[in-house]
Order: structure tokens, then sequence, then C-alpha cells
């Protein structure tokens, strides 16, 4: 049987709320040890001049714990 635990990590991107996921994933892997998924929890753009500038996501990442 294995125990999983969840963390929150915030990710911002200039490109896409994709590559802001990506982003957060692969900087919790370098870590985390064994991310097993992650729950997209809350997106939110930051406007300049009528123009989105930057994307954000709030996830909750799940990792499994090493016995």
């Amino acid at each position: 049987m294995s125990v999983a635990k969840v963390t929150e990590v915030t990710a911002s991107s200039t490109v896409s709320f994709e590559d802001a996921i990506k982003q957060g994933i692969a900087r919790a892997d370098k870590t985390l040890n064994n991310v097993a998924g992650a729950w997209i929890q809350e997106q939110k753009v930051v406007v300049s001049g009528g123009n989105i500038v930057e994307y954000r996501v709030n996830m909750k990442i799940t990792f499994v714990l090493e016995d």
C-alpha cells in the first residue's frame, strides 16, 4: 500500500496556462520524488494595457511517499 501527500504550488508564464502548468510540475519534480499527478485549482491572468501579460495557475501536486 502506498501513501501520498499533496502540496500546493503556484506557477506563472508569459506564454500560456499550459506552459505555467508544465513549469510548475517540472519545478516540483526537482524537489519532490515520485510526483504522480496534479489538480489545477485556479487559473488567473495579469492584464496590462488591455493585454494578457502573465498566466498564473494554482495547483495541488500529489506525490507518493517512499517507504
